[in-house]
């Protein structure tokens, strides 16, 4: 069960990992080890990968960029991630998928999805430890790792890549304020209607406009809640974390309050605490000694589990 008294010495211990409100450093990433490694046919099935020396296998993390999944790109990992990741001996992976406009969802989740499988085909020849994988995600990158976190494994055991036979699932995720509700009645009742101006929902369906989302409710429902992390929530699901910068006020004053709104990770962590799932729900604003950082969190688990494994 979820103990978060846990953390407070874990902090210590991680003090290089630094705080949300505190970058660890503000240049770049390093240089990855590996550049536009194909986990897939289209051109936007690329990853870059950010080895550790280790002669042993390390755990990874996905990072998965935001932009409403109609923008973005792997470049955009942030500096901060990938030092903390590394200093403690973990591997980095930031990945591309495909937009909504050319492929709606639940395209760009299943993209990310088999951005996890390739790396456990590849764990090997990668040195990472296929049963240690993280995701970490912002907006709607945030969206997709939580996703992935919550979903069944889309492990198809029939098929004919070697890819789509492994696993999916994770250790555990994170997602930066992220929409974890697409359905759009669901979501303004919980936001009020600025979430549907926002064009992230409408977009992720191929709809002009929230509007139509509403007039087409019962065409793109079932999409929608397909690509909603809260709708798969179960008592077997990894730790999960979702993050936020502030509570803003309601009904949301602009569409991105609402699509981005802080209540997405309240009503998340509700339904995790009904069925006995772990979600941190964190407000960055508002910093508790009990709740760790994200990096912290991703450290924790992730090592956690190496020390039970070894």
């Amino acid at each position: 069960m979820w103990m978060p008294f846990v953390f407070v010495g874990l902090i210590c211990s991680l003090a290089s990992v630094g705080s949300a409100a505190e970058p660890v450093s503000k240049s770049a990433s390093p240089p990855p080890t590996d550049v536009d490694v194909a986990y897939g046919k289209h051109e936007r099935q690329k990853l870059d990968l950010w080895r550790v020396r280790s002669a042993r296998r390390t755990a990874v993390v996905v990072f998965i960029h935001g932009g409403g999944w109609r923008g973005g790109d792997k470049a955009d990992v942030p500096a901060k991630l990938c030092e903390a990741m590394l200093a403690k001996g973990v591997a980095v992976a930031s990945i591309n998928y495909r937009f909504t406009h050319t492929a709606q969802i639940p395209t760009p989740l299943h993209d990310a999805a088999q951005a996890v499988q390739y790396l456990r085909v590849h764990a090997k020849s990668f040195n990472i430890d296929p049963e240690r994988i993280a995701a970490y995600g912002i907006s709607a990158g945030g969206v997709s790792a939580l996703w992935l976190a919550l979903h069944d494994d889309l492990a198809d055991p029939k098929s004919v890549d070697p890819v789509l036979r492994e696993s999916s699932r994770l250790t555990t995720a994170v997602g930066m304020s992220p929409p974890v509700c697409l359905d759009p009645l669901e979501a303004k009742s919980w936001m009020g209607d600025q979430v549907l101006a926002h064009p992230m929902i409408a977009r992720a369906v191929g709809a002009k406009s929230g509007e139509e989302v509403l007039r087409r409710y019962d065409e793109f429902a079932s999409r929608l809640r397909e690509a909603s992390p809260y709708f798969h929530v179960s008592g077997d699901d990894p730790p999960i974390m979702a993050s936020f910068p502030r509570i803003d006020p309601l009904p949301a004053t602009t569409p991105g309050s609402a699509i981005h709104h802080a209540l997405f990770g309240e009503k998340l962590k509700q339904k995790c605490d009904a069925v006995g799932a772990i979600c941190v729900h964190r407000i960055e604003e508002r910093p508790e000694p009990s709740v760790p950082t994200p990096e912290e969190f991703i450290l924790y688990h992730l090592q956690a589990d190496a020390h039970l494994r070894d």
